[in-house]
């Protein structure tokens, strides 16, 4: 299952006192599981804005821990500041990054926004995804009137808190309010014009904001802008929905750019706002030289990017994550003004670095074999052979790239790049197993490690143990399960993939024999330490019944192979 990753960006009602910064953001710091990314502190708005990131629940807790801490260190009768504000926790918006849905966020922003009222008796409002009413939606109706209207709507019907809700007390004079809600990511983009000139780049952005431009009487640009009945400005939209964008002039840099916000990126993902402002800049006879990426992206952003653009060449899409995004690195000038690093821009790599163990799956072909062969027993034979799956993977996939990429074979190059992806998902699936069955050895390890001075002890051991064979027994199973799925897309370019290539296809078939009949021997050495003997023979029998699909596929294969050498 892919990881859940959620950031968070609450904005706190203090920006000029240093230490109570400090403090708040020690709360989030301090939550396991949770990586803070920045602190932006603002003097003229007294306002910081925090972002952080983790798993769900963990990111939760530390949205919360944060939000109790603002409400005992800032006193909102004190507080005076440019920017809207409602609470000393004034807005805590959770956002979808990867593996997690909106409604997802939307659902656990509300869980939120309760648990503050309940626990902290500070009231809140639910915003964006995860209003109760459609007005609700937007940030400044919750907001409206800021902290010196709260008395009023606390007790006008409709205006209340969907949480907490009660008369204007002396907590909630401290406090006041918070609006919590779920919203999509946010892309601050700005894009490099080879001009100098302001008003060609504000043109290019009322071309492709959303909002568009005033439709205007007579001349386009000088013309008096048109009203309608109700004396509202007539506006000309853009042509990029969910963007706000507006043109100026970079001292540092020399040249004006075209600033953007991508509100949206389902609606409109960077690489199609990318190309729109190319487009929009060709017709003015100008040209787009490059991208810069404003604060972080999500890797979803530029795995999406790298493959557009990928298609649109006609080449395979099934190549490695970290080929993907140089794709897209290059194709949008990310590293026009300064070098882009995918390891500090990308928020998933930010938290997995944090995180992150050594992995045998990262170690160079000869560490892996020199790792292996010393005198602990792991990594071992299962290990190795989720390494054989993975390499039979891989060489499928090589083939199918070949394929994609032959020269008078341009029409078929969606046919091959569908099968380089589903090798890579294959090959990926299988070095996790590469580390998870050296884990699994470790658990049995672990359990037998147990103390076992009194029967109680002895029956936790005894448990420990089971549960940790089981689970040795189940990993190798998925390492063959995982391996058949090679068979399948190394008979394929056997027999329609590059002829130059075929024998490449035969030995990913013989890896992948290998790696189902290898860790087949372990689910069998596994199961036979199982006190459960019809759960032992379960696994013994699933493990035969693949071995044999296994064994009669390599030699199907090699057979087409041998056939046409």
């Amino acid at each position: 299952m892919k990881k859940q990753i959620v950031e968070c960006v609450p904005n706190f009602s203090e920006g000029r006192n240093p230490e109570i910064i400090k403090q708040i953001a020690a709360e989030i710091e301090n939550t396991k599981g949770v990586r803070l990314l920045n602190i932006d502190p603002g003097e003229a708005t007294n306002r910081t804005v925090i972002t952080f990131v983790g798993e769900p629940a963990p990111v939760v807790e530390a949205a919360f821990k944060a939000v109790k801490r603002a409400g005992q260190l800032i006193d909102m009768r004190q507080h005076h500041g440019a920017h809207p504000r409602i609470g000393a926790t004034d807005v805590l918006p959770l956002i979808p990054v990867s593996g997690i849905t909106l409604e997802e966020c939307a659902q656990l922003a509300r869980q939120l926004a309760q648990r503050i009222a309940d626990e902290l008796l500070i009231p809140c409002y639910c915003y964006e995804a995860a209003a109760y009413a459609e007005e609700r939606r937007n940030l400044a109706v919750c907001r409206s009137g800021e902290y010196e209207g709260i008395p009023k709507k606390l007790s006008t019907p409709g205006q209340e808190p969907d949480f907490g809700s009660r008369p204007m007390d002396e907590g909630i004079a401290r406090t006041g309010c918070t609006v919590v809600g779920a919203r999509d990511f946010l892309i601050a983009v700005n894009f490099n014009l080879n001009t100098t000139s302001t008003r060609r780049a504000n043109a290019i952005a009322f071309d492709v904001r959303e909002k568009g431009r005033p439709k205007r009487e007579g001349h386009p640009i000088t013309g008096k802008p048109m009203k309608d009945a109700e004396g509202k400005t007539i506006m000309l939209p853009g042509t990029l929905k969910k963007t706000k964008a507006i043109g100026w002039y970079i001292d540092e840099y020399g040249i004006a750019q075209v600033s953007m916000n991508i509100t949206d990126i389902n609606v409109t993902p960077l690489h199609k706002a990318f190309d729109e402002v190319c487009r929009c800049a060709q017709n003015r006879g100008l040209r787009v030289t490059g991208t810069e990426i404003v604060g972080l992206v999500p890797k979803r952003t530029l795995i999406e990017a790298g493959r557009y653009f990928l298609e649109k060449q006609q080449r395979s899409t099934g190549i490695p994550e970290e080929d993907i995004i140089q794709v897209a690195i290059h194709s949008m000038g990310l590293s026009d003004l300064r070098p882009f690093n995918p390891r500090e821009k990308v928020i998933e790599y930010l938290l997995e670095d944090a995180e992150r163990h050594p992995l045998l799956a990262d170690l160079t072909v000869k560490a892996f074999a020199e790792e292996t062969s010393r005198e602990s027993p792991a990594p071992g034979g299962g290990t190795v052979a989720a390494y054989m799956g993975a390499l039979g993977a891989a060489l499928g996939t090589m083939v199918a790239n070949l394929s994609s990429h032959k020269a008078g074979w341009d029409e078929r190059w969606k046919e091959f790049s569908t099968a380089a992806d589903e090798g890579q998902e294959v090959m990926a699936e299988l070095l996790r197993l590469v580390d998870e069955d050296t884990i699994a050895f470790n658990r049995i390890m672990a359990a037998f490690g147990l103390p076992k001075g009194t029967d109680e002890e002895k029956a936790v051991r005894t448990e420990a143990i089971q549960t940790a064979t089981l689970y040795a027994a189940e990993v190798p199973l998925r390492t063959m399960k995982a391996s058949m799925r090679v068979f399948p897309l190394c008979r394929r370019m056997a027999t329609t993939g590059n002829p130059n290539s075929i024998t490449d296809a035969g030995v990913g078939a013989l890896a992948a024999r290998a790696a189902v009949v290898g860790a087949g021997l372990n689910v069998k050495i596994n199961a036979s330490s199982l006190k459960d003997r019809s759960q032992a023979q379960a696994l013994i029998d699933e493990a035969d019944r693949l071995i044999g699909e296994a064994n009669a596929a390599e030699q199907d294969i090699l057979a087409i192979v041998t056939k046409n050498l």
